[in-house]
């Protein structure tokens, strides 16, 4: 791979990234988007369902909706630009610029999701994200003023000082430095440090794992978001696994997405439509979790599906009062292609799904290193504080993503020397990062989970820096993805970890429960 300089480099091709690099280029830059994509599908954004929410001309019960989600830790200004950038942001980039085309056209079909007030989602089917990705890549493709390098990973930032000069990239087995006037991270989520989850395997948290190693803030990592409703074809449950069996490793039994490869969720949609959530005993019991019942916040549904999950041994998704085949043609298919028939009900568990926390983003997307950005779901913008409302992450990836790449264009390249990535031993065996992911995220679904305590955050913190330890080792002298992918997350699942174990509040997504106490004599 050749050395470069672009003027604006956007790493990862979602939404945001997408966003961040049209309107770089709309303010003059020449940009280059790598991204580790070979397809659309590579992306997170591509996997979002439930659509994106607007205001529906009432902003402050949109505010006020986020705000209450968060568990009351978002932080109003960021919000308040998100709500009042909203329909504009839309209109602008989805509808008029992408031609976009949400279930309803003109008069728009607006769906209702978990914790709103108010049906205000725009959606395509269940499956927005695909609907607006691919369109979005596109344009970007034929854009004169933007580079799109598919298949290429970013393996660590270029700094100096303080200041981010580029990236070191790498594509088919060779890298090179780009160097960039600057550098936006937009690189997507933390989803294979998890055994079951909605994100696709690419989501090894690069973004949050190059900027933590640069020295850039991070923040409220402990706030990862569990989706309630992840297809499961089998019910495995964290209290059939011993503690010490995890940490060591040791194979567990049942698995519908242990390896780490995303599954497909059930929409809140869904629900706002009037689906309901029953236990193996065929019994609806969110009424008696919350008020909201099955439209209660994420984090209220996801532990009650597991407590139900791991008191009846099934939770599955009642779709009998919805026309689920009519309304949701694309979701009837996956389950009919899993030979589930959805009206004897489709099984689900809880599955990670969104990082509220990550790089620490003033209101334009700029991290606390100079020239680097982060926007998406690798950045920490403070809009959803605990707990994510709803289909506000295609949203924020938009408001962020035109944000920060219209203040990131306009910087002159600064060449400086590139940090030197060796590869003088052997090649390591072709299994090797992906025996120790299943280590990785065995300790992350046990200790680090939808449920917490500081006695497993502790022992996730031990193995985990052991774990980082030997990936460090091998890094010294060995350079490929798969490797630093492998550091990536294990960077990223100490963060969480710590971040965790220094919260003693449970707040939204970061729930502790109490340690057993032992018997008295």
């Amino acid at each position: 791979m050749e050395e470069r300089e672009t003027e604006l480099l956007v790493v990862g091709s979602g939404v945001a990234g997408c966003a961040a690099a049209l309107a770089g280029a709309r303010a003059g830059a020449d940009v280059t988007l790598a991204t580790k994509a070979s397809r659309p599908e590579d992306s997170t954004s591509y996997w979002a369902q439930g659509g994106v929410a607007v205001t529906r001309g009432d902003p402050d019960a949109f505010k006020s909706d986020i705000l209450e989600a968060s568990d009351g830790l978002a932080d109003p200004e960021a919000v308040d630009i998100l709500v009042s950038e909203a329909d504009e942001a839309v209109r602008e980039v989805f509808v008029e610029t992408l031609d976009v085309d949400f279930d309803g056209g003109d008069e728009p079909e607006y769906g209702r999701e978990a914790a709103h007030s108010e049906a205000r989602i725009l959606h395509v089917d269940a499956s927005t994200g695909r609907h607006i990705l691919a369109p979005f890549l596109n344009h970007l493709a034929d854009h004169d003023r933007v580079e799109v390098l598919e298949d290429t990973a970013a393996l660590e930032l270029v700094t100096h000082e303080g200041r981010v000069h580029g990236a070191m990239l790498e594509r088919d087995g060779e890298w090179a430095p780009c160097f960039a006037g600057s550098t936006v991270l937009a690189t997507g989520g933390v989803g294979a440090c998890y055994g079951r989850t909605t994100n696709p395997p690419t989501a090894t948290g690069d973004g949050v794992a190059m900027a933590a190693l640069a020295g850039a803030d991070i923040a409220d990592m402990e706030y990862v978001q569990f989706h309630p409703t992840a297809f499961a074809s089998e019910a495995p449950r964290a209290s059939e696994r011993s503690g010490e069996a995890a940490a060591r490793g040791e194979e567990a039994e049942g698995g519908a997405g242990e390896d780490g490869q995303g599954t497909f969720l059930l929409s809140e949609a869904v629900r706002g439509e009037g689906a309901l959530l029953r236990n193996a005993a065929g019994e609806r019991f969110m009424p008696d979790y919350h008020d909201d019942a099955e439209l209660a916040p994420r984090d209220v549904v996801a532990r009650a599906v597991k407590a139900e999950r791991e008191r009846t041994g099934e939770v599955y998704l009642d779709v009998g009062p919805v026309d689920f085949a009519g309304e949701f043609p694309d979701l009837h298919a996956e389950c009919e292609a899993r030979g589930v028939d959805p009206a004897e009900g489709i099984p689900v568990a809880p599955a990670e799904h969104f990082l509220c926390g990550g790089i620490d983003v003033d209101t334009e997307g700029r991290a606390s290193l100079d020239r680097l950005f982060a926007v998406g779901e690798c950045a920490r913008t403070g809009v959803h504080g605990a707990n994510r409302l709803a289909s506000t992450s295609l949203l924020e990836a938009l408001v962020w993503g035109r944000r920060a790449g219209e203040a990131a264009a306009g910087h002159e390249v600064e060449r400086i020397e590139a940090p030197e990535l060796r590869d003088t031993d052997p090649d390591l065996p072709d299994s090797f990062a992906d025996e120790k992911f299943v280590r990785l995220r065995r300790v992350m679904d046990e200790y680090a989970g939808i449920e917490r305590s500081p006695s497993d955050l502790g022992r996730a913190g031990g193995v985990l820096r052991r774990l980082k330890g030997e990936v460090d080792a091998y890094t010294r002298t060995r350079t490929s993805r798969s490797l630093y992918e492998l550091r990536s997350a294990c960077v990223t699942a100490l963060l969480i970890t710590r971040a965790a174990a220094e919260n003693d509040r449970s707040r939204g997504c970061h729930h502790l429960v109490e340690e057993p106490t032992a018997d008295a004599d």
